[in-house]
Parts: C-alpha cells; sequence; structure tokens
C-alpha cells in the first residue's frame, strides 16, 4: 500500500466501497489509518446499479460495516443504460455519480490492486489496444474536481484476501463475479490460474510490464503536447471557446505522429475509437477543401473548416432557434442551449435575438447593404457556428452580428459567450 501524505490536506477522502473483498480491505486499512494519523473526514459511497437481485442486499451490509467502523456512508442508485458492453456503461454511470460528490480537492479511494492492472493488460491485448489502452492504470488521475486514487495497485488478491481473514472481516460475493461469459471473469477464473501454475508471478510481472508501457506512453505523451503546441497555433481569436488545430500543422507529420498527437488530444474529450475507426480521421483529413467532412466520435464529433479541425461535444451538438425579446439590453441575456449574449451600446427599440434563416441583409456603415451569407463567408466563420451565431435586430432590422465588429451597427456591439465545450471523462 502507498503512502498517503501527500493527500492528507485534501479537504475530504472517500472511499468507493462495493462491499466486496477489495473495498473492505481499503475501507477497514483507511478506518485504522484514520485512527492514528490526522485525516480529512472519511466518507464511503456506495453505488446501487440496479442490475441484480442480489444487489438490493448489499446497502444495507454496506451500512453495517460503516457503521460499526463510523464511518459515513452514502448510498447513489444509478441508472445503466443498455449498450454493447454493460460493464463499461456501468462503470461510466459508477464514475458520473462520483463526480458528483467530489468537492474541489477531495480523493476518492478505489479497491482497484495488482491482479487487476494483470487483467486489464491481458484482456486489452486481446482486444489488439494501442499504447495507450495497455499502459498500467495511474495510481491517481482526476475526476471532477478531486482526484481519483488507487492505493492498493501493489497489492496482490491473495494478499487482501490474508489481510481480511487476520482481521476478521466479511464481505459481499457478487454473484456476476462468477459469471465467465463477461470476458474479465473468464480471464480470471480460467486463464489466470493456469498462467500462475507455470509463472506463479504470472500477475506481478504482467503488472510491471504495464508500468513499463506506461513510461513509454509518458514519452509519447511529451511528443504529442509539442506537436499539439505548434497545431494549436493560429486559433481565431472569437471562436477561441472551440478546441481546434491547424489541419496543415498535424498533416505535416508522419502518419504515426498525426495518430499520436491526437490520440493525446481526444483522450481528454471522448472516448478513443479502435483501431478500425480510425479510417474517419484519414477521411476528415482527406476530403476534398471545399467540402464539409465531420468525424463522429462517442462523445462528440471533428469538424474540418477553414483549414482546422473543431471539437464539438455538449450543447453545439443540438439545434438552436427561435426569437427572444431582450427587454433589459443592460443585462446579460442567456440564450438557451447557446450561452449567453450581452450589449456595448445602447440602441432605443424593440430588440430581439434571433438565428439565422437565410436571405439576411445588414446594412453596414460605408458599404451598404450586404448579404449575410457573404459576408460571413468573407470572414470565414466556420460553417457549424453560423447557425448558432446570434443576431441582433431592433423591430425587423438586422443591427449586428455576435463576436463579429465589422458586422455591426456604429452604436452597438454584440458580444457573444458561447456554451462551453469543456469534456471531462472519467
Amino acid at each position: 500500500m502507498i503512502n498517503l501524505t501527500p493527500w492528507l490536506n485534501a479537504p475530504a477522502w472517500y472511499i468507493a466501497f462495493s462491499g466486496g473483498l477489495d473495498s473492505t480491505v481499503l475501507l477497514h486499512w483507511l478506518a485504522d489509518y484514520a485512527r492514528i494519523h490526522a485525516t480529512p473526514p472519511l466518507h464511503a459511497i456506495h453505488i446501487h446499479h440496479g442490475l441484480q437481485p442480489a444487489a438490493d442486499v448489499w446497502p444495507g451490509h454496506c451500512t453495517a460495516v460503516c457503521e460499526r467502523l463510523g464511518i459515513e456512508l452514502t448510498v447513489i442508485h444509478v441508472q445503466v443504460p443498455a449498450g454493447a458492453s454493460l460493464e463499461q456503461a456501468a462503470r461510466d454511470a459508477r464514475y458520473a455519480a462520483f463526480e458528483t460528490v467530489l468537492g474541489a480537492g477531495d480523493v476518492l479511494f478505489t479497491g482497484q490492486h495488482c491482479d487487476d492492472q494483470a487483467e486489464t493488460l491481458l484482456f486489452r491485448l486481446l482486444r489488439g489496444a494501442g499504447l495507450r489502452g495497455l499502459a498500467a492504470m495511474p495510481q491517481q488521475r482526476p475526476l471532477g474536481r478531486g482526484r481519483v486514487v488507487r492505493p492498493l495497485l501493489n497489492v496482490s488478491r491473495a494478499q487482501l484476501h490474508e489481510y481480511a481473514q487476520t482481521h476478521g472481516l466479511i464481505w459481499a460475493e457478487d454473484p456476476s463475479n462468477a459469471d465467465t461469459a463477461f470476458a474479465r471473469n473468464f480471464l480470471r477464473a480460467e486463464v489466470f490460474p493456469l498462467l500462475q501454475q507455470r509463472w506463479p508471478k504470472a500477475s506481478q510481472v504482467l503488472a510491471r510490464g504495464a508500468e513499463h508501457l506506461g513510461e513509454a506512453l509518458g514519452l509519447l505523451d511529451e511528443l504529442a503536447q509539442a506537436d499539439l503546441a505548434v497545431a494549436r497555433e493560429g486559433a481565431p481569436a472569437m471562436w477561441s471557446g472551440i478546441d481546434s488545430l491547424d489541419l496543415a500543422s498535424l498533416v505535416a507529420l508522419s502518419p504515426a505522429r498525426q495518430r499520436n498527437a491526437l490520440q493525446y488530444w481526444l483522450s481528454l474529450r471522448t472516448r478513443l475509437p479502435d483501431t478500425r475507426h480510425w479510417a474517419g480521421w484519414a477521411a476528415l483529413r482527406d476530403a476534398a477543401v471545399d467540402s464539409q467532412p465531420a468525424w463522429q466520435l462517442t462523445d462528440g464529433k471533428l469538424e474540418r473548416s477553414h483549414g482546422r479541425i473543431w471539437w464539438l461535444c455538449g450543447d453545439w451538438l443540438q439545434p438552436v432557434g427561435g426569437t427572444l425579446r431582450w427587454e433589459m439590453p443592460g443585462s446579460p441575456l442567456p440564450l438557451p442551449g447557446n450561452g449567453s449574449v450581452s450589449l456595448q451600446g445602447a440602441p432605443l427599440g424593440d430588440l430581439r435575438i434571433a438565428y439565422r434563416q437565410g436571405g439576411e441583409v445588414l446594412d453596414i456603415p460605408g458599404r451598404g447593404k450586404r448579404d449575410l451569407k457573404r459576408l460571413l463567408n468573407e470572414l470565414h466563420v466556420p460553417h457549424f457556428v453560423r447557425p448558432r451565431l446570434p443576431l441582433l435586430y431592433r423591430g425587423e432590422r438586422l443591427l449586428a452580428v455576435a463576436n463579429l465588429p465589422r458586422l455591426a451597427q456604429a452604436d452597438c456591439q454584440l458580444h457573444w459567450q458561447p456554451p462551453t465545450n469543456a469534456q471531462g471523462l472519467s
């Protein structure tokens, strides 16, 4: 187990407590540690996935264990959506629930151990994962406003079992762990016992191999950061809230470095595509200059426009429309699903915000009436921004286009704070 000193200044400690062997040992160990050290407040979180009848008794078991140890327990019920991978969907729902609990700087301790590390490596090897998938689970990583810490990664399942027996601990057994239809269960029940007959330290060796792969990944991440620093240059300030990269800078790299840079960049935003689906990058990259290609990914999509690739997610994937009256133009106006606008200058009259319908004309001082579509083309406004671009009207007269000072009457400027394009993964 690891030294916990780096996290003693956290506002609070939480334990992901399923009631199984691993988390029961972790809970008991941390409770003992807290009795002899000055630690942050210690809490436990039990996630009820509702996937099997046996799970209905686990909250009661967890409550009893926590009461004996004097630890506050929170039980959270989650809905697990149907999908191709029930295990992945349950994990996503679980970590999304953890995020809602963690405050700034809080620490969530989880019970993954050495055997989990080895099983993960072998499982992902058999799925043909790349280096990012094969690298070891990190001892810590960000989660929402806090961090996940895995203090048991150097401890084997056998050692956890021995600890539990020595201290007379009682834990819940998940019946689904015996179902070898799940790939991980098959590896744990059928493959690893056979490997350990021939190589008794197979789990430790595989876990160590995953650590070496993690070091190699760290070097590739440094290379990706250097390549991305170049590709980020030249982003239009008016759309700085949308993550984008210069396509020419990426194309100048070898195909392997292109994938490496994009994997690093996308890993912070979405679940990475498998090898087969990387053809989407080639299609996006190599499409005709006058086309509008897109690459759909799990948590968003990449669009190409004016020599850059742009990451869109969240509200950016939803349509907007309608008209909003602006009765108090001295205050910002929230736009449903589209951020907010504020006004510099004070044009009089009945003001409203609307969106493009086609055929709009803007009277520009010194230039006369101009077709809005042509003006947006001249200013290289990305095609996916145009339907969301707030337009300021007084009655039926178009006064200003958001974030484009050249497209406004002399007495006003419309400032748009677009919806957030931040994407955090658990």
